[in-house]
């Protein structure tokens, strides 16, 4: 996906995707080719800073992104920026604001597309949900590409969600269509950082996993998933789960089975609802999803009525990788109608 500058494709369009640890930028071309990349830490917590400092620290970091982009782009007339996309987790209304974000330590109301706009000179600014990002890059230039109704998951901290249907992406009435990692599919289930129990982030995520694996190890399972762990139960992460299975750790495999159930489970749910030709699972828990993807493939089928009468649906894994989310911004900062319905959301 890299390119020269002498090879690019019209004007250079900035993606920025914001995570729980990294704010990664891209610069790319219409033709989706990377041309530049940049990336700060994210920065700060909640409790140092609260939640308005998280804010204002979080647009530097933006800030730094985009300008690091721009020098490194050059300042040519053909690759000059002409918009900017950002992907952040969470409720992003039309207006470019950030309603509520469990998993990030902002300020609910928070407005990323004015100020991000008037630091960088009045560039463009278009925001929305990083997952529904993801979905466009893996729809224009990956997995999907070529599906006119595909669904796609993303597995971090929690789950995310992005939806394309009779080749348009979904945003809904207020710009939150997608938030599939809060569906309930247990209601006396584990707590959620969103308030209400049972969501299927709790147990189809990297944060479900170690809950999964911590679940196993305090019932005497795991002894070699604990080890990594520096034998401390409490301590047990889901990347140490990933590590044991690797090494072919046949309880850490099991616990990965459990995870995959669970995602199936949701797939299946969603698929039941939206019909799609292909749904592809992303985001960070992906290396640990592959580990298992045939016994969810096969969970899935078996989830769906009709299954051997109904044409399969493709459960296929993202192929763009932590790049998905940014390329996926950038394509929808152009307002192009396919990868975004209704207006561009600009400031």
């Amino acid at each position: 996906m890299s390119s020269g500058n002498g090879d690019l494709q019209g004007p250079v369009t900035l993606g920025i995707d914001v995570g729980g640890t990294k704010v990664l930028g891209l610069a790319v071309d219409v033709s989706g080719a990377v041309v530049a990349d940049a990336r700060v830490p994210t920065p700060g917590t909640r409790a140092a800073q609260g939640p308005e400092g998280a804010s204002k620290q979080l647009v530097e970091a933006m800030v730094t992104v985009a300008s690091q982009l721009v020098a490194r782009v050059g300042p040519s007339p053909r690759s000059s920026p002409l918009r900017v996309g950002v992907g952040v987790p969470g409720l992003v209304d039309d207006a470019g604001i950030l309603r509520f974000a469990p998993n990030l330590p902002v300020e609910p109301g928070f407005d990323i597309a004015g100020p991000l706009s008037e630091r960088l000179g009045g560039l463009a600014v278009v925001v929305d949900n990083d997952a529904t990002s993801a979905t466009v890059g893996e729809w224009a230039h990956g997995a999907a590409s070529g599906a006119s109704d595909a669904l796609m998951v993303t597995l971090g901290t929690g789950i995310g969600g992005g939806i394309v249907t009779d080749g348009r992406v979904m945003h809904g009435t207020n710009g939150f269509a997608g938030e599939v990692g809060h569906m309930v599919v247990d209601p006396a289930g584990p707590v959620c950082p969103c308030g209400r129990r049972g969501c299927w982030e709790r147990y189809a995520s990297g944060s479900g996993l170690g809950r999964l694996a911590r679940e196993a190890a305090h019932a005497g399972r795991l002894s070699a998933v604990v080890s990594l762990a520096q034998g401390d139960p409490e301590a047990v992460r889901g990347e140490h789960v990933t590590q044991a299975a690797l090494a072919g750790d046949a309880d850490a495999r099991a616990v990965l089975e459990e995870l995959g159930w669970w995602l199936a489970l949701g797939l299946a749910n969603l698929a039941r609802i939206f019909d799609p030709d292909t749904i592809v699972v992303g985001g960070g828990l992906v290396e640990a999803v592959s580990l298992v993807l045939e016994p969810v493939r096969q969970a899935f089928d078996e989830m769906m009525e009709g299954c051997r009468q109904r044409p399969r649906v493709k459960v296929l894994l993202a192929t763009l990788g932590e790049r998905a989310g940014a390329i996926g911004a950038a394509r929808i900062a152009l307002g192009e109608n396919r990868y975004q319905a209704g207006a561009p959301r600009t400031r």
